[in-house]
This record gives structure tokens, sequence and C-alpha cells, in this order.
């Protein structure tokens, strides 16, 4: 009984212990009072469903206590631009500083640049283009073959595979044409040193071009524009009737590509080795140098532009040395027809390796100043027969 007795007292107790409590809270200070007070104290008999009894006056106080932070919100953006915008300024300052200012090169020996001028000439190729440079094919005594004309028999068209050491003016010799025009044009060759070994080309039995008839496109016509008779275009293409068609293939006997073309297609045109935004900071020749205040000769042309820029072949031709040199950095020396060699200077990052058959535009590294250099920038040398060549007159 004494045991049934304690239980049902201490069960009494609680029941009244948990009124007495509520009773409590409500003549208390309601609990956001506290808030203000800036203290806030559970009570001691806090129990889940107290929790949610009260959860109207536990809401208001995380609410005041959100909205009493919202002035200092400020702070953490405040922080982080703080840190950001300081590195942003730097990066722009620097960025535009390789486009205002001049660049310079330190030269520690005086013997450096020689000594590489002169490790280039070993690069040096043997010119066996077999044609001059307006595209007129040469013999084996470097005469030009003169062809001989005669418009009375039909054209006729062979294949010919290339074979190692092919050139176009080779094979124009070997079948005795005249202009590499004739190959090129008839193939649609867009440069004559990416010919490769296997090749398919078609070889007409003279000189001349293939047209694509238009619309509204007639013997006469066409006579009138590449001046040839009516009569050899008939002759010349084995037609029985002056009437053609459109997308009807007429071979122009003696027609040659404008110049524009066949100096891109013989890959005689250098073109710029960044094709990005830069700025010409120093130019090929004689220049006070910055350092020193002696005056030097400058062997190339200084590009600025930001680090990491691409730079591209400034015209086909092969690999023939990467490496790094303590006044040029990294750099990359390549080869090209005709005894031209090209040297690609203060590299971030060399890409290309020894060896590489590099197109025309083929990205080869990347801009930086390594080696002596006061700023990004790539410095361009061009040289034909081991000697030095200004680059921009011959970049396009």
């Amino acid at each position: 009984m004494e045991i049934i007795n304690y239980t049902e007292k201490n069960t009494y107790h609680s029941s009244i212990g948990l009124k007495k409590f509520f009773i409590g809270i409500k003549r208390r200070r309601p609990l956001y009072k506290s808030y203000e007070a800036s203290t806030f104290t559970l009570p001691r008999s806090f129990t889940v469903k107290s929790f949610f009894l009260n959860a109207k006056s536990y809401f208001q106080f995380c609410t005041r206590k959100v909205l009493s932070l919202l002035p200092f919100a400020w702070i953490i953006p405040a922080a982080v631009a703080s840190v950001y915008i300081p590195v942003k300024v730097v990066d722009t300052i620097s960025y535009r500083e390789s486009f205002a200012t001049g660049i310079s090169l330190i030269n520690d020996d005086s013997n450096t640049f020689t000594v590489l001028d002169n490790a280039l000439t070993v690069f040096a190729m043997n010119n066996d283009a077999h044609f001059d440079v307006w595209g007129n094919v040469l013999d084996e005594d470097g005469n030009a073959v003169v062809p001989v004309v005669s418009y009375m028999q039909p054209v006729s068209f062979q294949n010919y595979t290339v074979r190692s050491n092919d050139t176009v003016g080779g094979i124009c010799y070997k079948f005795g044409l005249s202009k590499i025009d004739t190959i090129i044009g008839v193939n649609n060759i867009a440069n004559v040193r990416d010919l490769r070994v296997g090749q398919k080309l078609r070889i007409p039995s003279r000189d001349g071009l293939l047209h694509s008839v238009t619309s509204g496109e007639t013997l006469e016509k066409l006579s009138t524009k590449y001046s040839v008779s009516v009569a050899d275009l008939l002759d010349v293409n084995d037609l029985s009737s002056a009437t053609l068609s459109i997308g009807q293939q007429i071979f122009i006997p003696g027609a040659r590509l404008d110049s524009d073309t066949l100096e891109r297609a013989m890959g005689e045109v250098f073109r710029y080795p960044i094709t990005a935004s830069w700025r010409l900071t120093s130019k090929f020749g004689s220049r006070i140098d910055p350092i020193s205040g002696v005056r030097k000769n400058h062997t190339g042309i200084d590009m600025a532009c930001p680090t990491g820029t691409a730079i591209k072949a400034a015209m086909t031709g092969t690999v023939a040395f990467t490496g790094y040199n303590n006044t040029y950095g990294y750099y990359v020396i390549i080869n090209h027809h005709d005894n031209y060699q090209t040297l690609y200077a203060h590299m971030s990052k060399i890409i290309a390796k020894k060896g590489d058959r590099v197109s025309q535009g083929d990205k080869i590294g990347l801009v930086g100043s390594t080696g002596y250099s006061t700023g990004p920038h790539l410095h361009f040398t061009v040289y034909k027969n081991g000697n030095l060549v200004d680059p921009q007159t011959l970049l396009k």
C-alpha cells in the first residue's frame, strides 16, 4: 500500500507541479520580453510540450534576433570586396601596362645574341622549290621552263600520287608544265608546302585552269574574261556545241591565278604569330637600349600582350629546335621553305616539339616573360639564309 500510495502521491504532485508550471508561465513576463532585457532563460522544467506551447514566443525571439543582426550584414561582403577589388585592380594595371609600356631586354652577356643567332644558320634548308616567286617552273639550271603552246589538241588529265621529296614545282617540271598555277588551281591546293606523301593529284596535259560555269555564262563571255579565243576553248575542251550548262567544267588554256591567291598558295605570305590583341613595343633595327643606354641592333619585333596568349606559326614549316636561353627564355625555331627560319622567344610554355610539322596558324606556345624581359611579350625574328630580315616587310 505504501508503494501504491507513494506512486499515486508522486503522480499527483507531478500533475499539480506541471499545472502550476504552466500557470506560472502565464504569470511571468512573456518570453519575447526577456529578449528586450537581452536575456533568455528556459524554465527549469522545460519539456517538448512546453516548447510547442510557447512556439509563438520562441519564433518572435528568433525573428527579433535575426533582425538585430541585419545592420551588421554588410561586414561579410565588405570583407570579400576588400580582398577581391585590390587583386583585380593589380591584375588590370598589369594587363594595361603590357600594352602601354615599352619592353626592354637586359643583356647580361654581350655574346648571348651572337651565339644564338649564329646557331640558327645550322638549321638552314636547301632550296628545292623548283619555282620562282612568280610561280614559273624552273629547270635544273634554274631557268624558267618555256612551254610549247598548242591549243589544237583537247586537254587530257592523268592521276599522280605524291611521293617522298616531291614539290609542286618538281611535279610540274616532270609533266612539262611551266606554271605551278595549273596544278594548284586544278587541285584546289591551299598551300603547296602542305603536300603529303600519298596525296592524289590531277595533272592536265597543258597549262591552264578549270572554270566552273555559272548562270548566264557563255563561251563568248569566257573568251573575253580570259583573253582566249572561242575556237581555242572549243578545241581544248573538245566541245561540239557552244552551249554551256551550269556547273560544267571548262578548261581555260594559259589562264593563271590572281597574284594574291597564288602568293597564299605558294606559302610566301608570313602571318602575324599572334592573332589576339597586341601592341608593337619595339621595331626591328638599331635602337637605344633602355637599360644600358647604348645603341644596339634589335634582331626582331616585340609584340606585347598578356601572359598565356597563343603564339602561332607564322608560316608552314618544321620545328627545328625548342629550348631555353638566358636572354630569350623559352623559345622555338621553325624551318621554312627557301631557307627561311623564324624565332619565337620569351614563351611561358612551349607546345610544339622538335621535328613537328606545323601549318601556318598552328599553336606552338604561349606568351610569357621568361629570360631577360621586363614584361609579357613575344620577340619574333625572321632569318633568310642565316641573315636577319625585318619581319614587318614580310608579315601580312
